[in-house]
């Protein structure tokens, strides 16, 4: 297995949480250098016993990825040997993940004051659907309802359709792995310049919401968000969205500036359309239904190495199981091997130091 990224080498992080966010949180820590001691209840994590799982193993795929540079310890914190346990590893560490529902710590006599008084610099990360406080504080929710609740899931979907789920669990991962593990990161080095501890109240569905850039600030400017799929960035204009191929497979057509629908215009002999880049109404559908005649004309693999050359922002809509062969993926060297711990994704953060 290949050394991880040296950034967070001398940090240690224990990670009370469970399931995906605070999990995929650690996994974040633990590739960039940090040392992550994954404390379990006596009966595992769930996550050991869903999605799939590879011939002969006992544990899910995601599972054993996600833990993969992870020291797994079940101890029950309930009893005084594995509070005992626990307290040695919290006078070392540098910061707890946790993702139980508020209160839950305290109710061990495991919150933050009582940790404080063990490790005055320690910094508590606790992740949670809507908050340690506030009227959903004790609200169970899983990402479809953070997102429901953001305004994200209202944006999501094609015009005149309904709401569409996402299987990048945008809440989970985003709202909540990546601002915990970047919470984790600036809290640590606060504590280590002023001797100072933090909790950190990490609401995924805040954390979602503070990110819906475009809907919020027509909102906010306007008073209402463009509909489903009517937007500029949803589907609403000829030069930005999905289109289908002869195969019945798709497009992604990303000319958003105005160099590159020239370009695309002009290389499939269509220069009659160069006006209406950005055009809505009817103008706009006519123009889109046009290049979606014109792209119904080849197949999606066809269309890719056509546009190849051209510089216009046209891709291929890949199934996941097609990224894992992609030359992008490959030529970077994307996929740990399983010498390395894979196959698995290796951190996006490709860092060069000197």
């Amino acid at each position: 297995m290949t050394e991880p990224l040296p950034l967070l080498a001398g940090v240690t992080v224990l990670d009370l949480s469970l399931l995906l966010p605070g999990p995929m949180a650690g996994w974040h820590l633990a590739e960039l250098g940090a040392r992550v001691i994954k404390v379990e209840p006596p009966q595992g994590d769930d996550a050991a016993r869903l999605g799939v799982r590879l011939p002969g193993e006992d544990e899910s795929f995601i599972y054993r990825r996600l833990n993969a540079r992870k020291e797994i310890h079940r101890i029950d914190l309930k009893s005084e040997e594995g509070r005992a346990w626990f307290e040695a590893r919290l006078r070392e560490a540098d910061a707890v993940l946790e993702g139980f529902r508020p209160g839950v710590l305290e109710r061990l006599g495991l919150g933050f004051e009582a940790m404080r008084a063990i490790n005055p610099h320690i910094v508590l990360v606790s992740i949670s659907g809507y908050g340690q406080d506030g009227p959903m504080a004790q609200v169970a929710g899983h990402d479809i309802n953070y997102l429901a609740l953001a305004g994200v899931l209202h944006q999501t979907g094609t015009a005149g359709g309904p709401p569409a789920q996402c299987n990048l669990q945008i809440a989970d991962l985003l709202g909540g792995a990546l601002h915990a593990a970047l919470a984790t990161v600036a809290a640590v080095h606060a504590a280590r310049r002023d001797g100072v501890g933090a909790h950190i109240d990490l609401s995924m569905t805040e954390a979602s919401w503070a990110h819906l850039v475009f809907p919020l600030a027509q909102a906010l400017v306007e008073g209402l968000s463009e509909p489903r799929g009517e937007g500029l960035l949803t589907g609403g204009v000829p030069c930005y969205g999905v289109y289908e191929t002869a195969d019945g497979r798709h497009l992604a057509v990303g000319a958003l500036e105005e160099k590159f629908w020239v370009r695309l215009c002009e290389a499939i002999g269509r220069p009659d359309l160069i006006p209406f880049h950005r055009a809505g109404g009817d103008e706009g559908a006519k123009a889109k239904a046009e290049l979606a005649a014109v792209l119904r004309t080849r197949t999606r693999d066809e269309w890719a190495a056509f546009f190849t050359p051209h510089d216009c922002c046209v891709t291929p809509v890949l199934a996941p199981e097609e990224t894992l062969e992609h030359p992008l993926f490959r030529g970077r060297n994307a996929l740990k091997t399983e010498e390395e711990g894979g196959p698995w994704p290796r951190s996006p953060l490709r860092v060069r130091r000197g």
